[in-house]
């Protein structure tokens, strides 16, 4: 079989099994999980053959012209070079462990069927934007992914939370999507086509007219779909649906698409040097401002959330300083180690019946009943906050050094300020994250107070994946020196001085975390020694104001509370009251009330575009019913009085239709008399 069937089976696969899964899912329930399964491994096998056949070579490239369009022809096409073939392995391994996952992870749920099926059809549309060499085919699985975005993140419809994130994640999405589109009508203008390589060469040759303007057009959709700043607050409210998803999302779908497009059709964005600084900027606030979010969320879910949008900072940035290479491969690191995040966060949710740190601090041994998570959480985490050996240290200095290499004027089209940029913020945002990441791994599972509940080990659909995930999650940054044909032959290794540079910074936030947070675990031990002190007291006296530190806010008493954790069926135990040994307030000081809620993005946004969107709304239809509907109602009204009153002269008496007519008659003869002396005297 032809490398080109292999690649036009990759993305058909899970298609194929998206549509048998939704015609089958009530039908025939038994075929859910092998159609769900079998498609998705088969892709991701696939991938893997169409990625050694590559090698790393000569692009594989293939079109047919889907419809005469006119001027500019739209193709079914294939543009695979070794970015392409390894961010497909990327996207079929990972959905493949989140589909196994699901299998256990979402067992009891009544939606599975339809669940699945979506899962396919994002995976399916995710591949077709890796592999298509034309633009418009591109836009299609950009779009679909958008949509499949919708209803998964809403799939707990029945809750505000769930309904509220999914719209929120569609409406700023086709924000971004809307001068995208404007942006690629433009490029394939002025470059005659929507072809891949066509465009490339268009560029190559300075033929393209308004450079920075497609551009800028561009990056606003990458924005939206990579969750960049502006228009990164719809991911970590996409939270609200099931873990798996949120895996799936931030690993390998969706928000990847945005840096692989733009890795993709790097040239055009080079073509603007003010586009690259634009790019450095907005990757600059995005690492350090989610970092600093990061650290002050209570949910779990969140903080990996807003871990994601700083490590996409982190590839846009490679991007920005010119260095695709560097940037694909942080995409393909954190795809694995993110992934193992958020299915790890996923057993953690199910055995400690929360999402609140808060309350899994006051939860002692929940490390020994779930020993898989724990040890691939904390491997996913070294491997977060770049701690050599682990894949996230070798990705992440790639970008550093791409940063250090155009800030010290070695680069001929990217300006020495866009490399300063990345370079500080990078260096800034490594600290944040070993900080955030120290902090979760604490307060999860180094809690004190009542014994953790033990509902046994695992399914091991849930833990097989979480190790599976675990070896590259280790080894992956190893292998960047054979790998290195895949990125274009570009070096990837760490130097000597973004080294000590970035280990150190991720050192001392490491370090200052963890002093932060045993001061803070003594503060709450005192605290709750007091209440417990006073409670009893109270209780002696006989009064009514003893509040025992027994007394349970259970799991639901989480502020960051998810509707998949009312799926899970086993009893947890009372957690008591009493201050979190959390090291994020002291880290953070008068600046944690506010990264607590993303630095208000939200109420910025709500009141200059959301209310004035509404005022204008409320105008409208004050307009609409007071204004416009009363001349429609008035026409009515008065076509019903015309005939009202000629109603009354239908009485059906003759005599009184006889007398009518006598007297026009009359009425007639008068009137022609008058007229007619009026003419003779005249």
């Amino acid at each position: 079989m032809s490398t080109t069937t292999l690649a036009v089976l990759v993305p058909l696969l899970p298609f194929l099994g998206a549509v048998a899964g939704l015609l089958l899912g009530r039908s025939a329930p038994g075929f859910v999980r092998p159609l769900a399964i079998l498609p998705t491994l088969g892709a991701a096998v696939l991938a893997v053959l169409v990625a050694v056949r590559q090698g790393g070579g000569e692009t594989i490239s293939a079109a047919t012209e889907l419809t005469p369009t006119g001027s500019v022809p739209i193709d079914l096409s294939l543009y695979i070079d070794g970015f392409a073939a390894l961010v497909a392995v990327l996207v079929g391994v990972v959905a493949t462990c989140v589909q196994l996952y699901s299998t256990a992870y979402l067992r009891e749920d009544p939606r599975y069927p339809s669940y699945a099926a979506l899962v396919s059809l994002f995976t399916s549309a995710m591949l077709l934007v890796v592999y298509s060499g034309d633009l418009m085919v591109l836009l299609v699985g950009w779009e679909v992914m958008g949509i499949c975005s919708y209803f998964l993140v809403g799939h707990y419809w029945e809750t505000e939370a769930a309904r509220s994130a999914s719209l929120k994640a569609f409406l700023v999405t086709k924000l971004g999507d809307v001068p995208f589109l404007i942006g690629l009508f433009a490029l394939a203008a002025d470059a005659g086509s929507f072809e891949i390589p066509k465009i490339l060469g268009t560029v190559a040759a300075g033929g393209l007219d308004h450079p920075t303007l497609i551009a800028l057009l561009l990056l606003a959709g990458v924005a939206g779909k990579s969750a960049q700043f502006p228009l990164h607050t719809w991911l970590p409210d996409a939270m609200a649906g099931p873990t798996p998803v949120s895996a799936l999302i931030h690993a390998a779908t969706m928000v990847a698409a945005g840096v692989y497009f733009i890795a993709r059709l790097l040239p055009v964005f080079a073509a603007s040097g003010a586009t690259l600084v634009v790019m450095a900027v907005m990757a600059a606030v995005t690492m350090v401002g989610s970092g600093l979010a990061a650290i002050a969320q209570d949910d779990i879910k969140r903080v990996l959330a807003y871990s994601t949008i700083g490590q996409l900072g982190y590839m846009v940035g490679a991007l920005a300083v010119g260095d695709r290479g560097a940037a694909v491969f942080h995409l393909l690191s954190h795809g694995a180690f993110k992934a193992l995040l958020f299915l790890g966060a996923g057993v953690i949710i199910h055995a400690a019946g929360t999402n609140s740190l808060g309350v899994m601090s006051r939860m002692d041994g929940l490390a020994k009943r779930i020993p898989d998570a724990f040890w691939t959480m904390t491997i996913a985490l070294l491997a977060l906050a770049a701690v050599p050996p682990f894949a996230g240290f070798f990705s992440k200095e790639a970008v550093l050094v791409a940063a250090e290499h155009t800030a010290t004027g070695h680069s001929e089209f990217v300006p020495s300020a866009a490399g300063w940029l990345v370079l500080v913020a990078g260096l800034l945002t490594a600290l944040l994250t070993a900080a955030y990441a120290t902090r979760l791994w604490l307060m999860a599972f180094r809690g004190r107070g009542v014994a953790a509940p033990d509902h046994g080990k695992e399914p091991l659909a849930m833990t097989g994946v979480l190790w599976l995930l675990a070896i590259p999650s280790i080894g992956f940054g190893l292998a960047a020196g054979p790998i290195s044909d895949w990125f274009d032959g570009g070096e990837l290794t760490p130097t000597l001085v973004t080294s000590v540079l970035g280990t150190g910074a991720a050192a001392i936030g490491a370090m200052l975390t963890y002093a932060l947070w045993q001061r803070a675990s003594a503060k709450a031990v005192l605290a709750t020694a007091a209440s417990t002190g006073a409670g009893t007291g109270a209780a002696a006296a006989g009064t009514e104001t003893a509040v025992p530190a027994a007394v349970a806010v259970a799991a639901a008493e989480s502020a960051a509370e998810a509707p998949e954790v009312a799926e899970v069926t086993h009893d947890h135990p009372a957690v008591p009251t009493g201050p979190a040994a959390d090291p994020g307030k002291a880290f953070l000081g008068p600046l944690h009330r506010h990264a607590a809620v993303g630095f208000h993005l939200d109420a910025v946004y709500d009141r200059l575009f959301v209310r004035p969107v509404r005022a204008a709304a409320s105008l409208v239809r004050f307009l609409d019913r007071e204004v416009v509907d009363t001349y429609v109602r008035g026409a009515g009204t008065g076509t019903q009085l015309l005939g009202s009153l000629v109603r009354r002269a239908q009485t059906g008496n003759v005599q009184s239709y006889l007398s009518a007519l006598l007297a026009g008659a009359v009425v007639l003869a008068i009137a022609t008399a008058v007229l007619g002396n009026v003419n003779v005297g005249s």
